[in-house]
């Protein structure tokens, strides 16, 4: 079978703490359409597909030329949505990108696809370093280590693994490689991805509300491309602002070299 990649952008209406984020709008366009340019910037050659169980947000996805799929409401995570599509189609690989993520760097998922199809993981994703002490211990911000073949040994909102000779020097961080800051983005084999999808949640995943934990619990490879840097994702409206702030900075700087 010849390779096929379809980039699955999971977005819903509903969000406890940000209803309607992915129409939210961020320096003139929707959010939905800002992670959707992202995704159309890869080198791969892949498909791009937004799923979602909304048709207002299916209409803004036609309106500026994306595709876009109805799911099911009754899904419970993105990666359930992602796996749906699955279910549905031929394609080899799937990766699926946040619709929180407007300022993902293109790069990031093609390293992931590079990954997943140079490895025999089931599941690839990222990771950054981790440069500040402070996000250490931010039980938001999800740390994991890897054995010495790039795979994920664990993931955790907890400080891992822990500096215990030097839990209050920043200094710790310098160590390369070793502190590192997970990037929700992934990609999977299709039979990987029905797999996972088709597991029940574990005690790890249950305990740290990480659905990663899950794939590892069960026996599931997931190796991890580093890259350079996180972007911002939007959880709230302040976070919105932040990626405005951060569009329009950028925006002036591409002008600037005209």
């Amino acid at each position: 079978m010849n390779e096929r990649i379809i980039v699955v952008i999971p977005a819903r209406y509903a969000s406890t703490r940000f209803p309607g984020k992915p129409l939210a709008r961020i320096a003139g366009k929707t959010m939905i359409e800002r992670v959707w340019e992202r995704c159309m910037s890869i080198e791969s050659d892949a498909e791009i597909l937004i799923a979602t169980d909304d048709e207002r947000i299916a209409a803004e996805v036609r309106s500026f030329g994306g595709e876009a799929v109805m799911t099911p409401d009754d899904l419970a995570s993105g990666s359930d949505r992602v796996a749906w599509v699955a279910a549905h189609t031929d394609a080899t690989m799937f990766v699926n990108v946040q619709g929180d993520e407007p300022l993902l760097p293109p790069a990031t998922i093609d390293a992931v696809i590079r990954s997943l199809r140079d490895s025999d993981a089931d599941i690839a994703t990222a990771a950054c370093p981790l440069r500040s002490h402070r996000h250490m211990f931010d039980p938001n911000i999800v740390k994991l280590v890897t054995d010495r073949n790039g795979n994920a040994l664990y993931f955790s909102r907890a400080g891992i693994p822990f500096p215990r000779e030097t839990e209050n020097d920043g200094n710790a961080f310098d160590t390369d490689g070793v502190f590192l800051q997970h990037i929700g983005i992934y990609a999977f084999h299709r039979q990987s991805l029905l797999r996972f999808a088709a597991l029940e949640e574990s005690t790890l995943e249950r305990v740290e509300k990480l659905e990663q934990l899950r794939a590892l619990e069960h026996g599931m490879r997931i190796c991890v491309s580093i890259v350079p840097a996180h972007s911002q994702s939007v959880d709230t409206p302040e976070d919105l602002a932040k990626v405005e702030k951060s569009i329009r900075l950028m925006n002036r700087l591409d002008n600037s070299d005209d």
